[in-house]
């Protein structure tokens, strides 16, 4: 479980192919507090912590999280928003965020306003995928709040701290990220979606 308030930045130093799966090397600043088998979300994603090496830590992704996240896309180079999982004893500065990606989204453009930023996104809508202004969504990691969502596209605002200590500031039109939904959108969608079936 986590909070969607990023701790560090990650540099991918080695992407590793075995078979179907994907090993990530990355180099951070919280590599060395880190332990085998321990739970990290790369921008968004729960990884488990298969080895460590001085100042770098790999996870592995399996096919399944490759097709559903962003993470397929990425390059030796690549900077990833990375937490640790949430202490049960600590405040939830953000909101519930499970590491599970829901899909993805296109960065449509971004807006450059005096000293924060909008930017908007258009992702594929689903009866199971559900926005509402002034809610929750997270974003390659990060939990923010929705701005003006529409049938298939929403935005949000980012102010300079988040700019600054998350990937939002190499993101550009075109680029992917990850998406998770707010988890209790996700729950009344499903119990509907249920109840509606029931009634037939």
């Amino acid at each position: 479980m986590f909070t969607g308030i990023i701790e560090s930045r990650g540099l991918i130093k080695e992407i590793r192919k075995e078979g179907s799966n994907v090993h990530f090397t990355v180099a951070s600043s919280i590599s060395d507090e880190l332990k085998i088998d321990q739970s990290v979300s790369h921008n968004g994603v729960c990884l488990t912590v298969v080895a460590l090496s001085p100042g770098e830590h790999t996870v592995t992704a399996i096919e399944e999280t490759l097709l559903r996240s962003n993470l397929g896309q990425l390059q030796v180079g690549s900077n990833l928003n990375l937490e640790r999982a949430m202490v049960s004893n600590g405040r939830l500065d953000g909101h519930i965020v499970q590491g599970h990606v829901d899909a993805t989204a296109e960065c449509t453009h971004i807006e450059a306003l005096d000293g924060s930023w909008y930017f908007h996104f258009r992702y594929q809508l689903t009866p199971e995928h559900i926005l509402v202004d002034k809610g929750s969504v997270c974003i390659n990691g990060v939990s923010l709040t929705v701005v003006n969502p529409n049938a298939d596209t929403f935005s949000v605002a980012i102010i300079p701290f988040t700019y600054e200590h998350t990937n939002f500031k190499d993101l550009k039109p075109g680029d992917r990220v990850n998406l998770e939904f707010d988890i209790i959108g996700k729950y009344i969608a499903r119990y509907l979606a249920v109840y509606k079936q029931v009634l037939v």
